[in-house]
């Protein structure tokens, strides 16, 4: 099923159709969660962060699946660069969104030491893929973002405080971890609805689910607000 299925339509080039729309998918939603986060007039860094990931999460999707997959014949191998790149830069501010929540439980001096950590794995993770130019650093450090980092802190904060929004940021962890099955093990249903197709639809509801638990936080009991 590794056979890259193309259609034309008005003598134009689509590869990868299903692929390409499902990444669009994934794309829309992440922009229209953006824009209901800024519209929601939060102010605090959780919700700042939250927006940040979103919008950009939104443009690494819509570059992943115009020029990574629809029109990648077009572009040299490079060209997949800014998609990961800008995949890199979501997931550092999904995992500052889950450090920043943090601040309902734990010190400030703890949340500052998690931020500085943050920066330093975004940087070494980012350094590694331009000079390899290799995907493997762009799936470890989301996998580490998402199942290490988010999964760790929202984890402990739902130990701790029982709140709606960790439920949800969780349950989005758990869809982003089974779109990574798929993703990895390469689990396709169909040729042309491959495991790259499945594991956009996952990340679609992944998605939902964070945004659904970003605008259920509440700061108002942050120890250092």
């Amino acid at each position: 099923m590794d056979e890259i299925n193309s259609i034309v339509l008005r003598g134009i080039r689509i590869d990868e159709p299903i692929v390409t729309i499902t990444d669009l998918l994934v794309s829309v939603l992440c922009f229209i969660y953006a824009y209901k986060i800024h519209k929601s007039g939060k102010k605090e860094k959780t919700f700042l962060y939250f927006k940040i990931y979103f919008f950009v999460m939104g443009i690494a999707t819509m570059l992943g699946g115009l020029i990574g997959h629809a029109f990648l014949y077009a572009f040299n191998f490079y060209w997949k660069l800014p998609g990961w790149i800008t995949s890199m830069i979501s997931i550092m501010f999904v995992e500052r969104a889950a450090i920043e929540h943090t601040r309902i439980w734990l010190k400030d001096s703890l949340v500052k030491i998690f931020g500085i950590i943050n920066i330093i794995e975004f940087l070494t993770f980012l350094t590694l893929t331009v000079v390899t130019l290799n995907f493997f650093y762009v799936e470890f450090h989301s996998g580490y973002g998402l199942m290490f980092v988010v999964l760790s802190l929202e984890g402990f904060l739902f130990l701790k405080t029982k709140n709606i929004a960790t439920k949800y940021l969780l349950a989005g962890v758990a869809f982003a971890a089974l779109a990574a099955i798929f993703f990895m093990n390469k689990i396709s249903p169909h040729q042309w609805f491959n495991y790259l197709s499945v594991s956009h639809v996952l990340m679609a509801v992944a998605a939902t689910f964070f945004y659904q638990g970003a605008k259920r936080i509440d700061m108002s009991s942050a120890k250092n607000s």
